[in-house]
This record gives C-alpha cells, sequence and structure tokens, in this order.
C-alpha cells in the first residue's frame, strides 16, 4: 500500500508575496507583473485560487496535506484563507519577525484569530539570536495556543531575491541550532522543526536534537548544504540524523513553492532513494513521509 505523503515545508507565495518583491525591486510604483516576468514564474491570483491550484496539484501527486508558509512577514492572512478554505488539506505557517515591536501581537492573532499553527523564525535574515528573549516569548504564545516553532538555522538563501538581484543582508553566527535548543528546552510542549537539518549546521543540530527532545529535522530541499561537509550524501545525513533523533524526529518536507514548477517530486524522489539505500523499514519511511507530521499537527 502506498504511503500517504504529509509535507512539511511548502511557501504560500501569494499576491502580497509578489508585491512586497515588487516593491523593492522597482519602486512603489512596481507591479507583480514585473516580478513574475523577470522570475519566469505565474502570477498566484487571489489567495483562495492559489490554495485550489496547490490542492490539484497535491492530487496529482498524492499528497494529502501540506504546510504552507506565509513567506513574508505580514502575509498571515493570505495562508489563514488557504487553510479556511481545504482545512484538511493544509496546515498554516507564517513567517515571524521575533525582534519586531509587534512580533507577540502578530504571533497572537495568527495563532489565535486566524488559527494558524506554526511560526517560523529566521534569525539570520532579521538579525536576532535564537536564545534572545524575545524568541523565549514566542514561544510562550506557542505553548499557550498549542502551537509549533520552525526555526530556520545554518545557511539561508531566498531564491526570488537572488534571482532579482536584491540584497540579502544576513548574518549566519545566528543561525546557531544550540542556541535554538537552549530555548527550546524550557517549553517542553512546544514541538520545534529545523529545516533542511539545520542547513550546514548539521552537527549542530544533530547536538541540539540531542539535547532537546522537542527538536524536529525536516528534510526539505535540495540539500545542497552537503557540501559544507566534505565527503557527506543526503544518505549519509539520513543515516546520521536517524541515529541521533530517531525516526519520531525526522518530518518529509520539499520546499516547495512557486508554479508552474509546482510540488517538487525530484526532491522527494531523492528522498526516497536515499531510504531505499539505508534499507529502512517501511514503518520508518511511513513515520518520515507522513506520520510524524500527522502527529506534530494533527
Amino acid at each position: 500500500m502506498p504511503i500517504t505523503l504529509q509535507d512539511t515545508h511548502c511557501h504560500f507565495f501569494s499576491a502580497r508575496f509578489f508585491a512586497a518583491l515588487a516593491r523593492e525591486k522597482y519602486g512603489p510604483a512596481g507591479t507583480a507583473e514585473q516580478v513574475a516576468v523577470e522570475l519566469g514564474w505565474e502570477l498566484p491570483g487571489t489567495p483562495e485560487g492559489l490554495a485550489d491550484r496547490w490542492v490539484a496539484e497535491m492530487d496529482r501527486n498524492d499528497v494529502s496535506r501540506v504546510a504552507l508558509i506565509a513567506s513574508f512577514p505580514g502575509d498571515e492572512e493570505s495562508v489563514a484563507t488557504a487553510v479556511a478554505k481545504h482545512a484538511k488539506r493544509f496546515v498554516g505557517f507564517f513567517m515571524l519577525n521575533a525582534a519586531a515591536p509587534d512580533a507577540l501581537d502578530r504571533a497572537k492573532r495568527a495563532f489565535g484569530e486566524l488559527g494558524l499553527r506554526c511560526a517560523c523564525l529566521f534569525p539570520a535574515l532579521h538579525r536576532y539570536r535564537l536564545d534572545d528573549a524575545r524568541v523565549a516569548k514566542v514561544f510562550e504564545i506557542a505553548a499557550a495556543h498549542r502551537g509549533a516553532i520552525f526555526a530556520h538555522c545554518g545557511y539561508l538563501s531566498v531564491g526570488a531575491r537572488v534571482k532579482l538581484g536584491l540584497p540579502m543582508l544576513l548574518d549566519l553566527r545566528l543561525g546557531d541550532p544550540l542556541a535554538l535548543a537552549a530555548t527550546a528546552v524550557q517549553f517542553p510542549t512546544v514541538p520545534v522543526i529545523v529545516p533542511h537539518f539545520g542547513a550546514g549546521f548539521f552537527r549542530e543540530a544533530l547536538m541540539a536534537a540531542d539535547a532537546c527532545p522537542t527538536i524536529h529535522l525536516d528534510t526539505s530541499s535540495s540539500n545542497a548544504w552537503v557540501k559544507y561537509t566534505p565527503g557527506l550524501t543526503l544518505t549519509e545525513a539520513f543515516r546520521r540524523a536517524l541515529a541521533v533523533a530517531g525516526p519520531d524526529r525526522l518530518v518529509f518536507g520539499t520546499d516547495s513553492s512557486f508554479f508552474p514548477r509546482g510540488w517538487n517530486r525530484v526532491v522527494y524522489g531523492a528522498q526516497r532513494t536515499a531510504l531505499h539505500e539505508l534499507g529502512v523499514e517501511a514503518v520508518v519511511s511511513e513515520k518520515i513521509l507522513s506520520r510524524n507530521f500527522e502527529r506534530i499537527f494533527p
């Protein structure tokens, strides 16, 4: 019987996302159409229409549920609209700048009124430490709403910004999984997701997961970060992650985002190949590809 896929990492590139890029790239008169042409992407249309497009894409690829990430701070409502239309297919995530003055108000509204389930932190982009007291406040709000935290550690590249030639003023030192563990261990009811196996901070991500039992590693993207560790392959990354975090704390993701590419089946295929090469049992594959996501986001 085929495994029912549940994807922990998909970006919801809404019209608001396109408009924000247009203002930054072309100024106040910039348009989403200009961004779409330069990127070679399709315009997303309304949140409802984009939600329908995602469901059709999921059906084509036998994906039962996905996490949709509002991919810039302030776009929570776009994902909330998609989740409201297809509540059985989507789990709503939202990007949050924990250092912003309105961060706590936004988090409370997103977890509460909007019904989103996970706050996504990008410390290297927004320039704060993961053991900062402001991050702990976000964890407190997540705990109060039975929500989760997604924290991007390690190397970060935003493909749309790179293609548009927009600056990326990052401080990669701030994406330290060990600093995340120092905060997460204080909130034992809050599931924590570290994408891309720590995105180059693999050793630190494994140490953090060993020290903090709520930390999960998501398997998403091409995982090109393996180039930073000589000799490391995706298969070996899975082997080591399974040895340290165990099969209950790896969650499948693709990092799918724009159309017309849609859901990234190539990334899925590479991960299935890695699991096959390791000879993992079917029950372990099912946990990674589906059941762990379902447990975190029932």
